[in-house]
């Protein structure tokens, strides 16, 4: 039976990363959470969990959670050696590990922002380092080693001729804050990048830390507890809501401000999280942003959505037989789905696809916005005719 302090103490960030444990160990990615019932210092490795979900009701102390895993990583690893990569649709609670941005941010070669809040951005993102992922599975390849780790030491030991295209590895930590929010507003396409990363990003250096409030089936789906076999639950409402993220009840009778369980597959610890404050956090991201850095953050190789690319795929001299019947539909209701034309027209949801998406190459519909309906561009009759004209003339002329 474990039993509450009646005084309860503050377990600081200061007291853990001073702790012998924490100083001398020899982990490759050391995250120094905090302290455990029998108040032993509770270190555990990045790289053998290799990913992480975090989840808890509003208030019970996520936020300072990942503050202790970013501010722990800060101390133990060398802005050569570790990239973070910060997705924050709240926009207020990563923004000040931005003066990092020169040491230990990554971010795509076109973003102004280094840590991300828009949802596009963040789809774009993720795929970018799918795309980095692949890259250094070909540097493996061609180094004939398995691990980063491995690597690293070989590329250090100068066994690898930079003019091949080697070059050092660091880790890159991906931090997604809020992320039931991003699965609202982007909807499933931003699922399948994280599937392939949660999979194969291992063994490159790449690792997942993701938060939410919200600990339901919807949310944290099979496919995503399958990867993160390491899980953190602060205090939740339910029993349901712990047997969500952790497979057992519990996490609904914790006493909150910190208090956790983590689960690394079989074994469940019982934690009380250092606490980390913001003047605390802003002191340590002032004393490595004023030092000197590097030209730029740490740049990701570029993506661009194939939305351009699918426009260019449609021939609007094949249309379909209920293009027009469908653009009045659309104009009239101010609504352009998929679901609505094949209500309308009792069809298939191919062919209900095809036909908004010839909608859009003829500018009557906008593009696709995750999980919104598309918007409506024409707003009248008159409009709509002037656009079924031109499109016939074109069509006659093509004949011709």
């Amino acid at each position: 039976i474990e039993v509450p302090n009646l005084k309860p103490e503050v377990v600081s960030m200061y007291s853990i990363l001073r702790s012998a444990k924490f100083q001398e160990s020899k982990f490759d990615l050391a995250i120094a959470l905090g302290k455990t019932i029998s108040n032993e210092t509770f270190v555990i490795d990045l790289t053998k969990m290799p990913h992480l979900l975090v989840a808890g009701a509003t208030g019970q102390g996520k936020s300072v959670g990942l503050n202790a895993i970013i501010t722990s990583l800060l101390y133990k690893k060398h802005p050569a050696q570790l990239k973070f990569v910060l997705v924050d649709p709240k926009k207020v609670e990563l923004t000040l590990y931005s003066k990092l941005e020169r040491h230990f941010l990554a971010k795509l070669p076109d973003s102004d922002d280094p840590i991300i809040t828009d949802t596009q951005k963040v789809i774009n993102t993720l795929n970018s380092l799918c795309i980095e992922m692949d890259s250094r599975y070909d540097l493996l390849k061609l180094a004939q080693v398995r691990t980063i780790k491995e690597y690293n030491e070989k590329f250090t030991a100068r066994r690898l001729n930079p003019n091949k295209g080697h070059h050092y590895l660091p880790y890159i930590v991906v931090i997604i804050d809020e992320f039931a929010d991003l699965l609202m507003t982007a909807g499933r396409e931003i699922e399948s990048p994280i599937q392939r990363l949660a999979q194969l990003a291992r063994a490159v250096g790449i690792h997942l830390i993701i938060a939410t409030q919200r600990p339901t089936t919807n949310i944290i789906t099979g496919v995503i507890k399958a990867n993160f076999p390491a899980r953190i639950a602060f205090r939740v409402s339910s029993m349901i809501d712990s047997r969500t993220i952790l497979d057992t009840p519990g996490a609904n009778q914790l006493i909150g401000k910190g208090d956790m369980l983590i689960s690394t597959g079989n074994d469940l610890v019982r934690i009380q999280c250092a606490f980390v404050d913001t003047p605390e956090v802003e002191r340590v991201t002032d004393f490595i942003g004023n030092q000197k850095g590097y030209g730029t953050a740490f740049l990701l190789p570029e993506y661009s959505g194939d939305t351009a690319e699918d426009k260019l795929d449609i021939d609007l001299g094949k249309r379909d037989d209920l293009f027009e019947d469908a653009a009045r539909v659309v104009v009239m209701n101010q609504q352009g789905s998929t679901s609505l034309i094949q209500r309308k027209f009792s069809i298939g949801y191919n062919r209900a696809g095809r036909i908004i998406d010839q909608l859009e190459a003829a500018g009557i519909v906008g593009p696709f916005e995750g999980s919104k309906a598309r918007q409506v561009l024409i707003q009248d009759d008159v409009s709509l005719q002037n656009i079924f004209t031109s499109l016939n003339e074109a069509k006659s002329n093509n004949s011709i």
